[in-house]
């Protein structure tokens, strides 16, 4: 009886903690990872008040008018610059290509650049950096732009990339002050409202 009250008891508390630990939200696999990250006190931008209260990142609802394949062109012999950012650190960065696709029957280019320092270290060494603004930043969305993050081979055989704008986020500065984030340069404005990824944090 001893060995079954004790069974009994234990499955008890297995359950209440498995009821305690809600599930990661999101609609695709990047959504919940992304949520996974901020939910986490080791890896998430959150502040503490913020972090105590949340429950998951707003996001549009996904579509797949924004997952375009584009047409990369590399950008030879681009001199290296110092990016301006929300503060008074300046990384250095260089043109690496653009990226040309349409949406909606309109044509756009982004720029794609790449952190040089990023360069120096093997995990980092194929990472591209990709802000943008649109039509809906600084409203749904946070007003210094948005970011993708790609990778030098995700290029494929034909000179083209899939650009997923469902996978776009925010800049931990959107999140918490203390960070320091690169601001979008102007040439990569999309005049269209792109409503996909992340929207603006709500605190």
């Amino acid at each position: 009886m001893r060995n079954i009250a004790f069974i009994f008891i234990l499955s008890l508390i297995i359950s209440c903690n498995s009821n305690d630990k809600r599930p990661i939200m999101g609609e695709t696999e990047y959504q919940q990872h992304l949520n996974a990250n901020f939910k986490d006190a080791t890896t998430s931008p959150l502040k503490k008040k913020d972090l105590k209260n949340f429950k998951g990142l707003d996001f549009f609802p996904v579509d797949s008018t924004f997952i375009v394949v584009s047409k990369f062109t590399k950008i030879e012999n681009s001199p290296i610059f110092k990016m301006p950012t929300n503060t008074g650190r300046e990384p250095f960065y260089k043109e690496y290509g653009v990226l040309n696709f349409t949406i909606k029957g309109e044509d756009f280019q982004l720029t794609l650049y790449q952190d040089q320092d990023e360069t120096l270290d093997e995990k980092f060494k194929d990472d591209l950096f990709l802000p943008f603004t649109d039509k809906t930043s600084g409203n749904e969305t946070y007003g210094a732009g948005r970011y993708i993050n790609l990778k030098t081979t995700d290029i494929n055989n034909d000179g083209t990339f899939l650009l997923n704008f469902n996978n776009s986020y925010n800049p931990y500065c959107a999140y918490n002050e203390k960070f320091s984030c690169p601001l979008t340069p102007r040439k990569n404005h999309l005049d269209m409202e792109i409503k996909a990824g992340v929207k603006n944090f709500k605190k």
